[in-house]
């Protein structure tokens, strides 16, 4: 049976990039990308070779791919999955391939490297020992808030990725559904710029709702304590 093989990418930083990510990226016959003129320009920087063929593979079309790409793996062709920054199915596509290629009997060997949720947790001074990466949360207001309500008495630090243009607001409503707790935005990692903002929720809100940030920004909140959830309802802890 055939192997899919799974690349994580560089989030910002090219010297992220390790000696195996070059050689599977170099090394595939067929290379599916989230973003096809992204990765054909990542490759061209590394200075690598360019794959055979290289197809799109993104959220509008990725269930119709995963048919091809088991076809590809049937076939005994070398296929690689990729996004454009960071592991692939990780608020990225990939899942269905992956999971398509599984039920197929195909194996499934991934390339390690950068990813931001795990960066940004150790970058927050919030707990690391347990903790739920959440992703992007849903665009309207009332799906939010019952996102949000979802694991208001976890006790798991919470990751989000946030669109600059919704940080503010979300950091607003978390505030309201969760309280005020002590929170992190991590913004440019792995790049020149890197930053990372520590406060309360409020305070951080005040903040990016006054000056929203360029670039996605990684949101880490720290879980409901003890206390929090022994608070009456309707009453701050």
């Amino acid at each position: 049976m055939g192997t899919l093989t799974v690349i994580a990418t560089p989030i910002g930083n090219l010297g992220d990039v390790s000696p195996r990510t070059r050689e599977a990226l170099s090394a595939q016959e067929i290379l599916c990308c989230e973003d096809t003129r992204h990765t054909g320009n990542l490759v061209s920087l590394l200075g690598i070779p360019r794959p055979a063929l290289y197809v799109a593979n993104h959220e509008f079309n990725e269930r119709a791919m995963a048919r091809r790409i088991v076809e590809w793996l049937d076939q005994g062709k070398k296929v690689g999955l990729c996004s454009d920054a960071g592991y692939p199915l990780v608020s990225d596509p990939g899942y269905p391939a992956v999971a398509a290629a599984i039920a197929a009997g195909h194996e499934i060997d991934v390339i390690p490297g950068a990813s931001a949720a795990p960066l940004a947790l150790i970058a927050s001074g919030l707990p690391p020992s347990s903790y739920l990466f959440k992703g992007f949360p849903p665009r309207k207001p009332g799906h939010r808030r019952a996102f949000l309500e979802e694991d208001a008495a976890s006790r798991h630090t919470l990751i989000f990725y946030e669109s600059p243009f919704r940080v503010g607001k979300f950091l607003g409503e978390a505030r309201e559904v969760l309280g005020d707790r002590q929170a992190a935005v991590c913004l440019e990692l792995t790049k020149q710029f890197q930053r990372t903002l520590r406060g309360t929720l409020s305070q951080l809100a005040q903040r990016f709702q006054e000056a929203p940030p360029k670039g996605e920004a990684v949101i880490v909140i720290r879980g409901c304590s003890p206390r929090e959830k022994e608070a009456p309802e309707g009453e701050d802890a």
